[in-house]
């Protein structure tokens, strides 16, 4: 495949990738034909990484690895002011880490083999991506921004990130993203947050929230169904706050996120918008967020759509 910039993390799954990259690259090459690998080394490389690549020439980008190699390499197909850098590339998917939940909603096996005769048939799919400008660390923090492709929450989110990521993740996606969300459960304490929709401010809303998704993709947090009815391509998120949940609520309804059964409980409400503003109601009080599997920051934020921002390598 010509121009075809593959960006491997081989931490991905514990290290499983780098240690078996050679024989899996092999199979790359008999489904894929030709193509360029290059390796991250640390946080930030699958960004410079797909940038360098884009502005190169590449007409394909491929990134190896979980939810958060693949939100690099996404940041990657945009400069500083959220342009495209080369417009026209394509993003490509080939699963292998502990998170995988973008591409349960692009319909992506898991199948290394399969997966790479999604991408030799190059069929496309332009998508919308999600901006984000938030605080780095905590409330207080220094503004920045980042696009994302997927999800993007906060509230527990965000301290599940933050217990998953910094513990083994042996066990595989699901089970870490389970027990992580248990032990966060454990610590959390909901928060007053205000969010504003679509710019309009007289319609603010303050509520207390466990968690709030703001969706581009369907699936987060290791396989839950957070948002059953979201469409990559419609120019819209998809907002669900999971209210005023309770530890025991937890326990007897959080089965039901995983099956994509909560939007009509009594805590849960859900609504469409282009623009979604959010702080926490105590300027002092650092509510977390999850990007794409990441811990990047906290409220204030602003989530706005990138309409039909990027082409997709889809089956």
């Amino acid at each position: 495949m010509a121009n075809t910039v593959v960006v491997v993390n081989p931490k991905s799954q514990n290290g499983t990738l780098g240690r078996r990259w050679p024989d899996l690259a092999r199979v790359l090459h008999r489904e894929m034909g030709g193509f360029e690998a290059v390796m991250t080394q640390s946080p930030g490389d699958a960004t410079r990484l797909a940038r360098s690549a884009l502005a190169g020439g590449a007409d394909m980008v491929v990134a190896v690895g979980g939810d958060g190699t693949i939100h690099e390499v996404v940041n990657g197909f945009f400069d500083a002011h959220q342009r495209p850098v080369r417009p026209g590339a394509a993003l490509g998917l080939l699963p292998f880490g502990t998170g995988g939940d973008f591409r349960k909603t692009v319909k992506v096996p898991k199948e290394l083999e399969d997966a790479g005769r999604i991408l030799a048939r190059g069929r496309r799919q332009t998508i919308d991506v999600g901006s984000l400008r938030y605080r780095d660390g905590g409330a207080r923090g220094e503004e920045k921004q980042r696009v994302f492709v997927n999800i993007a929450s906060f509230g527990i989110g965000g301290l599940v990130d933050q217990i998953v990521n910094n513990s083994s993740k042996l066990l595989g996606g699901r089970v870490s993203f389970l027990m992580g969300t248990a032990r966060a459960a454990l610590r959390y304490k909901n928060q007053r947050v205000r969010m504003i929709f679509d710019g309009d401010e007289d319609q603010f809303v303050e509520s207390t929230i466990n968690n709030v998704a703001v969706a581009n993709g369907q699936y987060f947090g290791g396989g839950m169904h957070i948002a059953p009815e979201a469409v990559l391509d419609d120019g819209q998120f998809d907002v669900v706050t999971i209210g005023d949940l309770s530890p025991l609520d937890f326990l007897r309804d959080g089965h039901r996120v995983y099956r994509g059964a909560h939007l009509g409980m009594n805590k849960v409400s859900f609504r469409r918008a282009h623009r979604v503003d959010a702080r926490p109601v105590d300027p002092d009080e650092d509510v977390l967020l999850d990007v794409d599997g990441e811990a990047p920051g906290a409220l204030p934020a602003s989530f706005s759509v990138l309409p039909r921002a990027i082409d997709l390598i889809v089956p």
